[in-house]
C-alpha cells in the first residue's frame, strides 16, 4: 500500500474480519498496530487467511478516511469444495456506503476541537451512487445489475456506511441468507435485511418476477423521531428480455420505516450458523474469564479551554466509563518492546456501579456495532433492558449460535458472546459507528503468547511505518518558512539539517539509501549536499538495528 506524495499520511488498512492468525503487523488501525504510513512511503501488508469463507472486506482506518477508502474480499471456497447451497448463476458486490460533500477529516478535526457534534452523513450511496431519490439525481447516479429470469445471484452486501444501521430489500423479491462475516447461516427466507456498519451478509436472490425493472433499497435504521436521511438509497435490477421497459422502476414496499425495531430485532433473532459436518462450530461451554462492559456517554474537558460549548466540555463514549486516547506510538511496538508508558492495563472487568444501565439513551441512540479482536464471536444471547445474570443465561444458543466479526448491541439492550483468545497479538476492540470511535468508544485486547512458537505472535517484518514526521512534511514546513532551524530525526540526531531515506526499489528488505529524485524538493526547500556516511541505529518502528546510508545536507542561510 503506498502515498502518494504531498498528502498528509494516513492510517493503514483494516482487514475487517480477517483473522489474521499470530501476525498484528498487518492489521492496520493507526497507533494501535502501526503509525502513519507517511507521504512517499509504502508499506506492503501480509494478509493471512485461515477459517474465513464467504465476504468481508478491508478499509481504511485513520480518521474518518474509511468513508471512501473501502473495498470488498471475496474468499471463495477451498479448491475441490462446494458452497453449503446451490451453486449461484452469477454474484455481485452491493456495497452500502455514505455520501459526503466536504472534506469529511477537516470538518473532524475542526468539530473535535470545538466541541461540536461530529458530522452526519448527506446521503447513502449503492456501490458510489446515490440512486433515484437524492439532490441532483440522474440516469447516471444509479447503479443497474442486468439479471435472467429464472437464475439465481448471489449478492455479496457490505455495510460500509461509517455511521448507520441500514435496512436492505429487492422489490417484489424475497431473499435467502446464507452467511455473514465470512461464515455459514442456516438458509433463511426474508423480505428484508437489517446489517450494521462493518458486517456484511451473503444473500441469494432468484429472478422469478414478472420482466420488468425492480429497485433494490437501503434505507436508515434509527430509533429516534427522525432519521438523520429520510430518503433510500436506490439501485435497480433489470430483467433481461424482450418487454417494454417501465416508466420507473418498482420501489420495496418490503423496506421497512426506518424506525422498525421489530423488523430490525426480528432478522437478528432467526441467525442461526450452518453447524454442519464440513462447517462445524466450536462453541465455547467452560468459561475461565468474564467480563461485563457497560457503554455509556460522558462529557470530558477540552484542552486549552477550545471549546465553544456552554460549559467548555465535549462529548465522548466510554466503555465501563473509561474512554480511550491514541497515544503517540503504536500498542504493539511498545508491547513487543516493553516500551512502559504507552498503556495501561487496568481496565476493569465489571463497572464499578450497578445502576439502570439502559435508562438513558445514548446520541442518536439506535444499535451500537461492536467490532472485535480478530475474532469471530458466537453471539449466544441478547435482550432488550438490563441483563440479568440469573435468568438471562437460561436462554442462551449453545449449540449453532452465530459466528460474527461485528456485534449489535440493541438500544437499551444487551448481547453475550463467547470466544476462545487462541490468536496471540495486539488486536482493536470499538464501536464501527464513527462517531462513537471518534468519541472514544474503543479499547485494546492483548493476547499474550502461549509456550511454543506456534501460538506466539510471529517475528516482525524487516521495516515498518515510522512515528516520526516524514522527510517530506519537514520539507513542506522548510518551504513555508523562512526561519532555518535543526531538525530532530527519532530523537537521536540532531544537525541543522535534513535527509532523506528510501528501500532500494526491488530489493525487499534491502539497505536504504539516497533517493536521488528528491534533490528536486530539497532544492527547493534551499538545501546543497554536505556529505555522507554510515550510520548504524534503531529506527523508531524496527525491531531491530540497521545499517543506514545517510546522506545530510545543509541549510543555505
Amino acid at each position: 500500500m503506498g502515498r502518494l506524495e504531498g498528502g498528509s499520511g494516513l492510517g493503514g488498512d483494516w482487514w475487517h474480519g480477517v483473522k489474521q492468525p499470530r501476525n498484528p503487523w498487518s492489521d492496520g488501525p493507526e497507533f494501535i498496530t502501526q503509525c502513519a504510513i507517511a507521504p512517499g512511503t509504502n508499506y506492503t501488508y501480509k494478509v493471512i487467511f485461515s477459517t474465513e469463507e464467504g465476504t468481508l472486506w478491508w478499509h481504511a482506518h485513520s480518521e474518518w478516511t474509511q468513508s471512501t477508502v473501502h473495498g470488498a474480499i471475496v474468499i471463495l471456497p477451498a479448491e475441490g469444495t462446494t458452497y453449503p447451497f446451490p451453486e449461484p448463476d452469477g454474484e455481485h458486490v452491493i456495497v452500502l456506503g455514505s455520501w459526503f460533500t466536504f472534506d469529511v477529516n477537516k470538518v473532524v478535526d475542526f468539530d473535535l476541537l470545538s466541541g461540536a457534534y461530529l458530522p452526519k452523513a448527506e446521503a447513502y450511496v449503492i456501490n458510489g451512487q446515490q440512486g433515484a431519490f437524492f439532490n441532483c439525481s440522474s440516469e447516471e447516479t444509479i447503479h443497474r445489475i442486468s439479471v435472467d429470469y429464472g437464475k439465481t445471484y448471489l449478492l455479496r452486501i457490505i455495510n460500509a456506511a461509517v455511521d448507520s444501521e441500514l435496512f436492505f430489500a429487492v422489490a417484489e423479491h424475497n431473499v435467502t441468507v446464507v452467511g455473514m462475516d465470512g461464515s455459514y447461516l442456516k438458509p433463511i427466507a426474508t423480505p428484508n435485511v437489517a446489517i450494521s456498519p462493518g458486517q456484511t451478509i451473503n444473500v441469494l436472490l432468484t429472478s422469478n418476477q414478472p420482466l420488468g425493472h425492480y429497485y433494490m433499497a437501503a434505507r436508515q435504521y434509527v430509533t429516534e423521531p427522525h432519521p438523520d436521511i429520510s430518503n433510500a438509497t436506490t439501485a435497480v435490477i433489470e430483467y433481461i428480455g424482450n418487454y417494454t421497459p417501465p416508466s420507473s422502476p418498482i420501489f420495496p414496499l418490503n423496506l421497512p420505516e426506518h424506525s422498525s425495531i421489530e423488523a430490525a430485532n426480528g432478522f437478528l433473532s432467526r441467525l442461526r450458523s450452518l453447524a454442519s459436518e464440513e462447517h462445524p462450530v466450536f462453541v465455547p461451554q467452560n468459561i475461565s474469564h468474564s467480563m461485563f462492559i457497560v457503554i455509556s456517554e460522558k462529557e470530558i474537558t477540552c484542552p486549552n479551554s477550545s471549546c465553544s460549548t456552554f460549559d467548555g466540555n465535549r462529548l465522548s463514549l466510554a466503555m465501563n466509563n473509561i474512554t480511550f486516547l491514541n497515544p503517540t506510538t503504536n500498542i504493539l511496538h511498545a508491547y513487543y518492546r516493553n516500551i512502559s508508558g504507552v498503556y495501561d492495563t487496568d481496565f476493569p472487568d465489571f463497572p464499578k456501579l450497578f445502576y439502570n444501565f439502559t435508562g438513558d439513551d445514548l446520541p442518536n441512540g439506535t444499535v451500537i456495532p461492536t467490532i472485535g479482536t480478530k475474532y469471530s464471536y458466537y453471539v449466544v444471547g441478547s435482550g432488550i433492558g438490563n441483563f440479568n445474570n440469573e435468568t438471562d443465561p437460561k436462554s442462551y444458543n449453545l449449540v449453532d449460535p452465530p459466528e460474527l466479526n461485528t456485534i449489535r448491541v440493541p438500544k437499551s439492550g444487551w448481547v453475550t458472546i463467547r470466544f476462545t483468545a487462541d490468536n496471540p497479538g495486539v488486536w482493536l476492540w470499538h464501536c464501527h459507528l464513527i462517531r462513537h470511535l471518534t468519541w472514544g468508544m474503543k479499547t485494546v485486547f492483548i493476547v499474550q503468547n502461549d509456550d511454543t512458537p506456534e501460538t506466539s505472535i510471529l517475528d516482525p517484518p524487516y521495516s515498518m511505518p515510522s512515528c516520526e514526521k516524514s522527510f517530506v512534511n519537514y520539507i513542506q514546513e522548510l518551504e513555508d518558512s523562512d526561519v532555518v532551524q535543526p531538525v530532530q530525526m527519532n530523537g537521536k540526531l540532531n544537525f541543522t539539517s535534513v535527509f532523506m531515506l528510501d528501500d532500494e526499489k526491488g530489493k525487499e528488505g534491502g539497505r536504504k539509501r539516497l533517493v536521488e529524485a528528491d534533490l528536486v524538493a530539497l532544492a527547493a526547500a534551499k538545501v546543497v549536499p554536505y556529505l555522507t556516511k554510515t550510520l548504524t541505529f534503531a529506527r523508531d518502528n524496527s525491531c531491530q538495528d540497521l545499517p543506514l546510508e545517510v546522506a545530510f545536507y545543509e541549510l543555505l542561510p
